[in-house]
């Protein structure tokens, strides 16, 4: 992993997804060492915070598009 990495916030929403896919994908695999799995849950978790932020934004924008509150 030491190839240089867009940090999550620099990627669009797809490409968060994507990467936070493999990242899951490496993790069930096995294979890695504690601190290589370590280093990718903690990468798998700052995805998916960005993915989650991605989908709250476009769902405040297609209420405030459609004139209806949020919950």
């Amino acid at each position: 992993m030491a190839e240089k990495r867009s940090t999550p916030e620099e990627l669009g929403y797809e490409a968060a997804r994507d990467e936070l896919i493999e990242v899951v994908r490496r993790l069930e695999a096995g294979g890695v060492t504690l601190e290589e799995s370590l280093a990718l849950w903690e990468r798998g978790e700052h995805l998916a915070t960005v993915c989650q932020q991605w989908l709250d934004g476009a769902r405040r924008r297609l209420e405030e598009a459609r004139g209806t509150p949020g919950d």
